[in-house]
Parts: structure tokens; sequence; C-alpha cells
């Protein structure tokens, strides 16, 4: 049997167990002030309930919409890759960061199974990747560094650089540069979470690097600015207290270090933060039932209001799997009750079998989000033994998860919104039925010629359909304040959003 399928688990997009109006995180005050920004439906942010047209028939419920694995898969093989970030550049190309993992032969005087560094990719189209011989290191053959390799300590002959991220900062913290990369170092007395700064993205400035936090959190830690707080919220997992000096390695004394996912947070991004992590997520009874009693990271990414998290969950010492799951505020993550997989391990043998380490930086190419990630053929705990490459998924821009009507119809219905102008737009899937939306008040009493029967039913699938009415475009409704009632007959809805005025 398939290791996916121990627990129920397919590769084909899964119905969540529970009905779309579960429970939703941070509310805003209504009515809510929503912008040009894409408005994602899948929990009680933005949407008020849902139902179903049939009382005692199926609901409307929350999908999770699995990425395609590209045919060309694996694109990059050779130094047992693991934590990885892309960038996509204004003139197109692409470019990539990711952990080098180089086993060390029976005569490397290093100690260890292999050397851990930062290495560097780039290519034209996204598929055909490049490791450019850039030999930056003198010391590079007996270190065991790749060609490729762009963050090293010469006095440090074992460099343990690893899991990059290039962050997206403002130009007041960028000290110059443009680019400011995080990593993380295991090496003493370099070890802890580090930050780089470098004009090119290849040649880091080794003036600049210095520790931001003197954590022992081995895995993809993420930094973001946070624009509601003026504040750099980190996403880590915490083991300053588990690990701390003197403690043992026995579980009594070093305690569920790998369990909790943490945050922290400064005001200051270059200068090391004075604070403790806290813990917001924990596995749970569920991830119990299916065997996952950890969690190993959760690099975040922030789009449209939302903090997404490629969640970790961790089977000792065995599978390394990929979530998603997301926050309001950035304090209080979400996850969907059926715990699926967003990228699903590979068949027995294949390249990414035991193990899937996904990056949540994706890149969006035209209608699409491309997500990279990195896959190993065997346990997390056979380090000499396993094979790792990165491969590529491809999924519909804002497409994580849906609220999906039922084929006898249902309703995903807004909270009090105000209407900032402009046309509405939905990314929807409605090719195997229909999607309409009717406009209402606060207390859902329609607003004449915006009904449902006011407008063509939608029957495409489309991540950017403009919805008009009779009574015209909602640009004509600017500053009300309103609901949208969105009827789905066997039909998808993704994101919504107001576009901006012409």
């Amino acid at each position: 049997m398939h290791r996916a399928h121990l627990f129920g688990v397919t590769t084909a997009c899964l119905l969540a167990c529970l009905p779309g109006s579960a429970s939703g995180g941070t509310v805003p005050p209504e009515p809510v002030e929503i912008g040009h920004e894409s408005q994602f439906v899948h929990d009680l942010y933005i949407v008020d309930t849902t139902w179903g047209l049939k009382p005692k028939g199926e609901p409307v419920k929350r999908v999770l919409h699995q990425p395609t694995k590209h045919s060309a898969n694996p694109l990059i093989t050779g130094d047992d890759p693991s934590h990885l970030w892309v960038l996509r550049e204004d003139d197109g190309r692409f470019r990539m960061w990711y952990q080098a993992n180089v086993k060390n032969g029976e005569e490397s005087k290093l100690k260890g199974n292999y050397s851990v560094t930062v290495a560097y990719a780039e290519s034209a189209d996204g598929v055909h990747w490049d490791k450019p011989a850039l030999d930056l290191f003198p010391d590079a053959e007996q270190s065991n560094l790749p060609h490729n390799a762009v963050i090293h300590h010469v006095e440090f002959p074992r460099c343990d650089a690893s899991a990059p991220q290039i962050l997206e900062v403002p130009e007041k913290d960028r000290h110059g540069f443009r680019y400011v990369m995080v990593y993380t170092m295991s090496t003493v007395p370099l070890n802890g979470i580090r930050i780089v700064g470098s004009q090119d993205g290849i040649h880091w400035d080794a003036a600049s690097d210095r520790r931001i936090a003197r954590l022992s959190s081995d895995t993809h830690n993420t930094v973001h600015y946070d624009t509601a707080h003026d504040e750099y919220v980190m996403f880590c997992r915490s083991k300053n207290i588990y690990r701390a000096p003197g403690q043992t390695k026995e579980m009594i004394d070093s305690g569920e270090s790998r369990r909790g996912m943490s945050r922290m947070s400064s005001k200051d991004l270059w200068t090391e933060w004075n604070v403790r992590p806290q813990t917001i997520l924990m596995p749970d009874e569920r991830d119990a039932d299916l065997g996952y009693n950890y969690f190993m990271a959760m690099p975040v990414h922030r789009h449209a209001g939302v903090w997404w998290g490629l969640l970790a969950p961790f089977q000792w010492n065995d599978l390394y799997a990929s979530e998603i799951a997301w926050s309001r505020d950035g304090w209080n993550f979400e996850r969907l009750p059926a715990r699926q997989h967003l990228i699903e391990f590979g068949p027995e043998g294949a390249w990414d079998h035991s193990m899937v380490v996904c990056s949540p930086r994706w890149v969006e190419v035209g209608d699409e989000w491309w997500l990279y990630y990195a896959g190993f053929d065997g346990a997390h705990g056979d380090a000499l033994a396993r094979k790792g490459a990165i491969g590529l998924a491809t999924m519909r821009k804002e497409g994580f998860v849906s609220q999906h009507g039922p084929a006898t119809g249902g309703v995903v219905c807004t909270r009090a919104l105000r209407w900032p102008g402009g046309p509405l737009l939905v990314n929807a899937d409605a090719h195997s039925g229909e999607l309409r939306v009717r406009v209402s008040d606060e207390l859902r009493k329609p607003i004449p010629s915006f009904n449902y029967d006011d407008m063509p039913a939608f029957t495409g699938n489309n991540v950017a359909q403009e919805v008009t009415w009779k009574g015209g475009s909602l640009a004509t409704l600017k500053d009300r304040v309103i609901r949208l009632e969105f009827q789905l007959k066997n039909a998808d809805l993704y994101t919504f959003r107001a576009a901006e005025e012409k």
C-alpha cells in the first residue's frame, strides 16, 4: 500500500470534514473595509455564514486543491537539497536559494554525515535550472562545498549554513542592499539565526553578516515585516528552553523540543532580538490519530492579508509531510480538519516518496502559482541512504482552498462590507455548474437590479471573472455598505475582489 494512503489520504483533491462555516480566527469590525485586495472565503474573516439550499441536503464545504506535479520533475538533483526560497525578477528570470546537503565521504576530515551550505540556481523558464560554477570560496574542496555555494565562513571549515529566506523589507531597513537574507548557522560561535545583505544575490557582504536570534531552531525560519504593527515577526521552532546549556538529549530532560511552532518579534531587524519565542501551534489529537506527533517546520509567506504557513507535520524519524495553515493576525493559525497533505508523497520508490519540504514562497506565473519543493526517497532518519531533489507543483492563482457548493445549491454570504468602488471580480470554477451573485444590504434585503435573476449565470472557469447585473456593475454602489451572496451549484469559489476603477 502507498504510504500516503495509510491514513485515508489520497492524491486527489479532497473534501474537508466540516462545513465551510467552521471557525475563522480574528473577526474584523463591520462594515469591513476591503480595499482592492483579494478576499479569501475559506474562513470566517470575510464570510459571515454558508448554507445549503436543501435543509437536509449537502451543505457548502471547503475543498483543498492539491497542486499538480510537473511532468519534468525532478528539476534539480545532485546535492540532496532541502529548504528553499524562489523569486522571479522583473525580467522574468527565476532565482533560487536552497540548502545543499553534500554527503561527506569516508576520506573527509569533516564531522557529520554531510556538509550543509546555502547554494544558488537560476532559470529562464522556471523548469530548466542551471547551477552556476561560482567557485566563490578558496577552501571549497576541503570544506566539501558545491561549486554554486554562496554562503560560507572561511574561518570555519564546517559551514552548516542552512534554510535561506530572501526578505521583503521596507527601504529604510535594507541597509543599502538590494537583497537581504535570513539563514541559520549551527556552527559555534556563529550558531543561531543570522542576517546578511547583498547587491546581486550571489556575493553576500561578510561585514553585514550578524546574528539576530541566539536560537537553535534547525529548520526553515522565516521573517516578515508586519506593516500594521511596524515590527518584524519571525516564525521558528522554539528550542530555547528545551535544549538549553546543561541539558541532556534525553526526552525527560530536553522536552518535546520538536513539537511546537513559535513566534517572536522585534522592532529592529538587524540587531539581536531581545525576546523569547512563544509557542503558537502544537500537534493535536487529530495529528496523533494520523501518527504525526511532531511539527518540523512552518515557513510562512504573507499574501492578501493572510499569513500562509507551509506546515510540516513529522512522523518521527520517518515521514516529513506538507500541509497548509493560515492566520489572519499572525498568532492564531488554523488548519483544515481532514489534515490533507498539500503536496502528496510520490509512489513507492519515487524521488519524493518519503519527505516533501515545501517552500511557502510561490511564484506567480500568469494565472498560476508555482510551488517549488524538495523531496526525498528515504526516511528522515536515513541521512546517508536517502537521495533528494527539487521539483515543481502548479496550481491556480489563490487556489489553496475553495468553498464548494453542492449540485443542489448553496450560498456563501459575506459580512457587511463597504464597497470601495470598481467592478466585482471572482476567482471561481463553475464549468460543471453555475455561479450567481446577489447584492443585498446589511439585513440581507436584495438591492434592486442586483438580484440573482438579474445576473447571467457564470458557467466558466476564471481567476478574474467580472460580474455584471441588469443594474450594471458594482462600481455604481461605491461606498455603499453591502453583503455579497454567492450562490454556487456544483461550483467552487476561491476569492473575490473589487477591481481598481478605470
